[in-house]
């Protein structure tokens, strides 16, 4: 038998061996080379692969900034709540949790059962939003799998329907839908901060890792209006409307000095806390959107613009005998007072006669009325940048007929809001100066434009007192110990469906100013369609701002300049030092 002989080694096979060392080494080296890039090379992809399926970042909630009053009393708050969210993938397999789920959620089980079914190969879906801290971790106490929670905050509005329509609402998003939530949404609006967490393949949180960015809450917001006042605002239209069992109203009051808005309110109104049952009707701002011929309330400007001429005087008087003027095809008739007789320019104002104003209006033109008219405000934005406003209708003709004129000038053939006839007020108490109108808190005095002569709207503040003191006036506007200024108008309806107006359908209207001696506020009273009693303006709306215009004076501790109105009780005789002893 043949032998092999062996390596010094021990191989048979030297070459073998050399190629098996040779592999383990390129293994090794191989091995090496990768884990190096990995941990040199490929460290931030693999950083980045291993992030996206572990690590999340959760948003961090910014709650919306506070619209207050003047003083600080909030009208719009948010307040922290929970919103229960789920994975139907992971829930539908968890239906022996269901029925205390459902009872947890405060829905019913059946409808809850159909929902996760329809949604079965979603991975989100909303349980229920908005719940308060109380009831959402009672929901998570249940540590169902597949049930999560967003912290997110609600809207609440605590002064409700009073200041509902100028301060409006913001959606489940907190997305300002009406109203100032919607004019200043940017600025109300925080930027959510960002959280970094560790989750498992489930969504389930392992680890609070770290901050990345702070939530920045959005910026306050501070209005013009006294809440009290709107408050006064709110219950003095409400209880005028119930009284003449009109169908709307609406009430704005404004700061003679600074042109600050100090209650806004509107009849029918909502409540923002729950819009469950809400019609768009309800939602609208009257006061600011809708539109109507201002009547007689218009006979100060236009008197305002006959004594600015110079052609005229308060001495001067008109000849308004038999109580109606025939131009052309229309015949102007005096309706709301006792007609006939020759009146002074006081006396038209105070009888509201619509020939006399109309006979003025002629003399000076109609352009002159018109340029009045646009002066203090009325066809024109008032600037406070409410969404929807309304800029009414201030007609301008190239030649001015005389029923066009003689109609502009008693309050017929234009369109105004609520806001611009309480401004126009405004500009008459203010001596003819025009200040900027707002509807957030002013600092400082405005600057203020003169608009209209101020030896001319002197006189016609004189009048319109007269207006109210003087015997046959407008006594329901009387305020006990303050005079007040103001005028009436009634106005009938436009017809929507054919040319002309409609049958006994009307707005009662009233606008003033006081105290007289030196104006603070100024307010006009709309209210619309009264059917009980009564439709005059110096009957439905007079009372309103008469018991408006006492509570506000008071409440803004203005001092009396009437006393003598007032009803002092006899005081009893002082005894002299003799009788005493």
């Amino acid at each position: 038998m043949k032998k092999f002989a062996l390596k010094p080694n021990g191989s048979l096979y030297p070459w073998r061996f050399r190629l098996v060392i040779g592999l383990l080494g390129l293994c090794c080296v191989a091995v090496a080379w990768r884990i190096a890039a990995l941990h040199v090379l490929d460290e931030g992809f693999l950083r980045d692969q291993g992030d996206k399926r572990s690590v999340r970042h959760v948003p961090i909630p910014a709650h919306r900034g506070q619209i207050t009053d003047r003083n600080g009393e909030p009208l719009a708050i948010s307040t922290p709540v929970l919103t229960i969210w789920a994975n139907p993938s992971q829930l539908i397999d968890q239906q022996s949790h269901w029925p205390e789920l459902a009872r947890t959620l405060g829905t019913d089980l059946a409808t809850f059962s159909e929902r996760l079914k329809a949604n079965a190969d979603k991975e989100f879906i909303y349980l229920r939003r908005r719940m308060t801290p109380a009831d959402g971790e009672a929901v998570m106490a249940l540590k169902v799998h597949g049930v999560y929670s967003i912290e997110e905050y609600r809207r609440f509005y605590p002064a409700g329907e009073v200041a509902a329509h100028l301060v409006g609402f913001t959606n489940v998003d907190e997305q300002g839908q009406e109203g100032l939530e919607l004019a200043y949404d940017q600025w109300l609006q925080g930027v959510p901060g960002k959280r970094q967490v560790l989750q498992d393949r489930r969504g389930r949180l392992i680890k609070d890792v770290q901050v990345i960015s702070n939530a920045r809450p959005g910026n306050d917001l501070r209005l013009s209006i006294d809440l009290r006042l709107q408050y006064l605002a709110h219950r003095q239209l409400r209880e005028g409307m119930q009284e003449f069992g009109a169908k709307a109203g609406s009430v704005v009051m404004l700061d003679v000095h600074t042109g600050e808005v100090l209650a806004m309110v509107n009849q029918p109104s909502y409540n923002p806390n729950n819009r469950s049952h809400l019609q768009p009707s309800m939602m609208r701002n009257r006061a600011m959107i809708d539109v109507f011929e201002p009547g007689s309330t218009m006979k100060p400007i236009s008197m305002t613009a006959a004594l600015a001429t110079g052609r005229w005087k308060p001495s001067d008087q008109v000849n308004v005998y038999p109580g109606t003027l025939r131009i052309g095809q229309y015949t102007i008739r005096d309706v709301s007072r006792a007609p006939g007789g020759v009146l002074d320019l006081a006396g038209i104002l105070l009888k509201s006669s619509n020939v006399g104003m109309s006979k003025v209006a002629l003399d000076i033109g109609g352009e002159v009325v018109h340029d009045a008219m646009a002066a203090v405000g009325l066809g024109e934005y008032t600037g406070v940048g409410f969404p929807g406003e309304s800029v009414g209708k201030l007609p301008t003709y190239r030649t001015w007929r005389s029923a066009e004129t003689a109609a502009l000038s008693y309050g017929y053939g234009l369109s105004v809001t609520a806001v611009q006839l309480a401004q126009a007020y405004a500009i008459l108490a203010n001596d003819g100066r025009k200040v900027p109108m707002s509807l957030l808190r002013v600092e400082g005095d405005p600057d203020a434009e003169q608009v209209l002569p101020e030896d001319a709207t002197r006189m016609v503040q004189g009048m319109l007192q007269n207006v109210i003191e003087a015997e046959g006036g407008t006594f329901r506007a009387r305020v006990p110990g303050y005079h007040v200024s103001g005028k009436s108008g009634t106005a009938r309806k436009a017809s929507t469906s054919s040319k002309g107006y409609q049958e006994d359908s009307y707005r009662s209207l009233f606008a003033g100013f006081g105290p007289s001696t030196d104006p603070r506020i100024a307010i006009a009273v709309v209210i619309d369609e009264p059917s009980n009693g009564g439709y005059y303006g110096g009957l439905v709306a007079a009372p309103v701002f008469g018991g408006l215009m006492s509570n506000a004076l008071r409440l803004m501790n203005v001092a009396p300049d009437n006393l003598a109105s007032l009803d002092q009780p006899a005081l009893p005789a002082v005894a002299s030092a003799g009788e005493q002893r």
